[in-house]
C-alpha cells in the first residue's frame, strides 16, 4: 500500500518517541510529534557521557544523534508545549490538540534541556535571572499548538517519571544540600565539569551511591526492578573514577544487576575500584561542616556503623509517568498492575487492545536508552504493518 497520505501521531518526545517517528520517516509516513514540554529528548538528553578510557556505552550520544536526525526530518512535525485534549476513532483517529500548562522550574532549566530546535524559557523567570538566558532563547507563551489532527495511527511514547526521592524520608533528600539524586549528579557534572558538593562548590573526594531507591519497595509498592539503576551508578562511578583517581566510591545496595553484555569483566573492575556493600544504610545525619553521616549495618557482625560522605547519590528508580491514568482513559488503553501501559502479551509489548494504538519505550515498563530505542523501532514496524505499508 502506498504511505501517500498516511500520518501517524507520537505522543511523547523522548529517545522513545524520537526513534518511532524516525522510524516512520523513513519510510515516508508523515509524523506528528507531540510533546508537552518545551523540549525534546526527555529525561535522557539531560545524561553525560559516561565514558572513561573507552565507551560505556551509556548511550547519551545515541539520544543527541537520534534528536538532530528528527529535527532536521521534513517528514516529522514537532509541536512542544502540546498535549492531546479529546480523541475519537471512526476509521482515521480524529485528534483535539491543546496548549500544555507545563512552566519550567528556573531559567536554568531551559539552558541545560535546550536542543538543536532552541532553549525554550519562561520570560518571567528570565526576568528575575537576565544572566542565564540566553538571547537567541525562545519564550514559553510562544509555543504551544491548539488545533485538530487525523491521523491512521497513534504511538504512545510518553515516558516514565523518576521516583520522588523525599518520600524516602530517611535520607533527607531536599533538606540536606548534599543528598542528591542521580538526575541531579548529571546536572552537576553537567555545569561543572566535574563532581562538586551544591553546598558549598568544593570537589568531592569520598561518595556514596543507594541503590534501589524507590524500586523493589513493598513498602510503597513499587515491587518492580528499574532495570536501570544498577549499570546507571557503576558507570557513572567508573566516570567519577576516572577524572579524580583519588576519589572514595561506595555503593551500597541489595543485589547488582546484570549491566550488560560485558557485564563479568566491567564488574570485575568495579569491585576493584569501589567499595560494595551489601546493605541499605538506615539513617543520615548531617555534619556542621556540610558532610553527612550515615548508619548502616556492618555484613559480619550486623553492628552499626557510622560513616562520613562529602555526597550521597539515591539511584532513584523509574515510575509510571504521572499521566498514565488520565491517558489510559483518553485513548482506552489499560494499564497493568504496576501502573505502566500494557501490551497484548509479552512477545507483543508494542502493540494494545485498541486498534491502531502502540506503545514505545518506557511508557510500557523499565527500560535503559538502548532497549528503549529497540522497543520503539518494534513499534514503529508493528505500525507499518498495521497501515500495510511495505
Amino acid at each position: 500500500m502506498s504511505t501517500k497520505n498516511k500520518k501517524v501521531m507520537v505522543v511523547g518526545g523522548g529517545i522513545a518517541g524520537l526513534t518511532a517517528a524516525w522510524e516512520l520517516s523513513q519510510f515516508n509516513i508523515d509524523v506528528e510529534l507531540i510533546e508537552k514540554t518545551p523540549f525534546l529528548g526527555g529525561y535522557a538528553i539531560q545524561y553525560c557521557c559516561k565514558a572513561t578510557d573507552e565507551c560505556r556505552q551509556c548511550g547519551a550520544c545515541t539520544v543527541e544523534a537520534m534528536l538532530k536526525n528528527v529535527v532536521n526530518e521534513p517528514k516529522i512535525k514537532v509541536h512542544l508545549a502540546t498535549e492531546v485534549g479529546k480523541i475519537n476513532n471512526s476509521g482515521r483517529f480524529s485528534v483535539d490538540l491543546k496548549k500544555s500548562s507545563y512552566k519550567p522550574d528556573s531559567a536554568k532549566e531551559g539552558v541545560i534541556r535546550g536542543s538543536p530546535l532552541h532553549v525554550i524559557v519562561d520570560k518571567e523567570i528570565c526576568k528575575k535571572n537576565p544572566d542565564v538566558c540566553p538571547e537567541d532563547a525562545v519564550e514559553l507563551d510562544k509555543i504551544g499548538f491548539s488545533g485538530k489532527l487525523d491521523v491512521d495511527a497513534v504511538i504512545l511514547a510518553s515516558g516514565f517519571q523518576p521516583f520522588d526521592a523525599e518520600q524516602k524520608g530517611t535520607y533527607g533528600y531536599k533538606k540536606f544540600p548534599n543528598v542528591v539524586t542521580g538526575m541531579d549528579l548529571e546536572r552537576i557534572i553537567r555545569e561543572n565539569a566535574t563532581v562538586v558538593r551544591p553546598s558549598d562548590g568544593k570537589t568531592v573526594q569520598k561518595i556514596a551511591f543507594i541503590q534501589c531507591v524507590g524500586s523493589r519497595d513493598e513498602n510503597l509498592g513499587n515491587l518492580w526492578c528499574s532495570q536501570v539503576c544498577c549499570p546507571y551508578a557503576l558507570r557513572m562511578a567508573e566516570r567519577i573514577k576516572h577524572k579524580n583517581t583519588d576519589a572514595e566510591i561506595t555503593v551500597f545496595y541489595m543485589d547488582i544487576q546484570n549491566v550488560g553484555k560485558d557485564y563479568a569483566g566491567f564488574y570485575e573492575k568495579c569491585k576493584k575500584d569501589f567499595r560494595f556493600i551489601r546493605n541499605i544504610p538506615v539513617d543520615v545525619f548531617p555534619m556542621e561542616n556540610g558532610s553527612l553521616s550515615m548508619r548502616y549495618m556492618n555484613e559480619e557482625d550486623g553492628l552499626c556503623i557510622n560513616e562520613e560522605f562529602d555526597l550521597l547519590v539515591l539511584s532513584v528508580g523509574i515510575t509510571p509517568g504521572p499521566d498514565n491514568s488520565n491517558m489510559s482513559d483518553l485513548f482506552d488503553v489499560g494499564l497493568n498492575e504496576d501502573g505502566f501501559f500494557a501490551g497484548i502479551d509479552k512477545l507483543n509489548s508494542t502493540s494494545t487492545i485498541k486498534d491502531g494504538i502502540f506503545l514505545a519505550g518506557t511508557v510500557a515498563g523499565p527500560k535503559d536508552i538502548a532497549a528503549s530505542m529497540a522497543h520503539a523501532g518494534q513499534a514503529a514496524s508493528e505500525v507499518i504493518k498495521h497501515l500495510g505499508v511495505s
